[in-house]
């Protein structure tokens, strides 16, 4: 079964970049523009895993994971959620842990960091623990 990535990125630049690469490793990727849609996107279908940008308008990626994790509590269940973050700073992993989310990528982006996010997101699912 393919594994469904939900991108959560208001650049266009990035958004295009992080699905190819996404993509060409064989995961199935829907984008959201902001964190809002990314709630909407999750309440009406299933993922594996959110690469989650923090700045966004409408709702970043703090405010939207908030959200999930609050529904994750009603209705159970732990979607890992990556942070991609291009101002990273000293304190930005562990606010972003601090916040529910499971791991962390500054951008620009190195592919290889990208993917150690994402296999240790999907272990985490796979464990279904956190």
């Amino acid at each position: 079964a393919a594994i469904h990535v939900l991108l959560v990125e208001d650049n266009m630049v990035n958004q295009k970049l992080a699905r190819r690469l996404v993509e060409n490793a064989g995961y199935t990727v829907v984008c959201a523009m902001d964190g809002r849609e990314a709630v909407e996107a999750c309440a009406a279908q299933h993922f594996d895993l959110v690469l989650m940008d923090l700045q966004m308008p409408h709702m970043d990626g703090f405010e939207a994971t908030a959200e999930l994790r609050r529904r994750e509590a009603i209705g159970g269940g732990h979607l890992p959620i990556i942070a991609l973050t291009a101002n990273a700073m000293p304190g930005d992993r562990e606010r972003c842990l601090e916040a529910g989310m499971d791991g962390y990528v500054s951008k620009p982006m190195k592919r290889a960091e990208l993917f150690q996010a994402i296999a240790s997101g999907l272990e985490i699912n796979a464990a279904g623990v956190r």
